[in-house]
């Protein structure tokens, strides 16, 4: 969250917090536009042309289910399947956008953009700056600012990465390819906080595997997220029996 300088005058101090929240914003969309050059180099190689791949970054703008997508395709998979994971991936944009209409409180086109730009970075923006002292304007211009410069940089770099793929051949032999399970891998990271997420991380990671060498491209993502889902909502069943079980002092507080 970006701080200012409680003495400082209202204007004043709002100057600073959102000179803060713009560099913030573009450190953030450097770091993620690494990922868009291994995108477009991946998806030229997996036979799309440069528009295709340039078009996909303009409308689907989403990285983690851009790179399942090709990776999927990629690796031989159906179209199909690849649909299927890119869907199940990006599934996750629905919730930020319940969470966010409050805070951002906008209709029409304005709400029609802001879907395009609700990814992880500019949700985590927005509620990190998100207060009732200023009526969410800090945390609604961390949500613009973060979701335009990653927008901006990562459509950039997926024309660099395409047009730099069509000149240095197969990217598979720079190690590009890596960059699916990388970029997947960051955008995980951060959310295994508490022990349930990893609990659910580590068992999707143990069926993907197991089911790798066997099962189609693309599949044992999808399988692998489905079970992901259901050890979470398995485990937060059993919380409140567990909850519920636990001793109890005098003042009705768990022991």
């Amino acid at each position: 969250m970006a701080r200012t300088d409680p003495d400082a005058p209202a204007s004043t101090a709002w100057r600073i917090e959102r000179a803060a929240l713009l560099r913030t914003s573009l450190v953030v969309a450097t770091a993620v536009a690494v990922y868009g050059l291994s995108f477009g180099a991946l998806a030229v190689a997996a036979g799309f042309s440069l528009a295709q791949t340039c078009a996909m970054s303009l409308f689907m703008f989403n990285g983690a289910s851009q790179l399942a997508f090709v990776g999927t395709l990629g690796a031989g998979g159906s179209m199909l399947v690849a649909v299927a994971s890119a869907l199940l991936i990006g599934a996750r944009n629905a919730s930020y956008g319940v969470r966010l209409a409050p805070l951002l409180g906008i209709r029409g086109l304005r709400r029609m953009l802001a879907a395009v730009v609700t990814v992880d970075e500019s949700t985590a923006l927005a509620m990190a700056n998100e207060r009732a002292d200023d009526r969410g304007r800090a945390g609604r211009f961390g949500f613009w600012s973060a979701g335009v410069a990653v927008y901006l940089l990562w459509n950039l770099t997926t024309v660099i990465g395409a047009i730099a793929a069509q000149h240095l051949g197969d990217p598979r032999a720079l190690g590009l390819d890596s960059a699916v399970a990388a970029g997947l891998a960051a955008l995980v990271w951060p959310s295994l906080r508490d022990a349930a997420t990893r609990r659910a991380a580590a068992v999707a990671a143990l069926v993907a595997i197991a089911l790798t060498p066997v099962a189609p491209a693309g599949v044992p993502v999808i399988l692998a997220g489905l079970v992901a889902v259901a050890v979470v909502v398995r485990v937060d069943r059993a919380l409140p029996s567990r909850s519920a079980a636990l001793p109890r002092d005098a003042f009705g507080t768990a022991a």
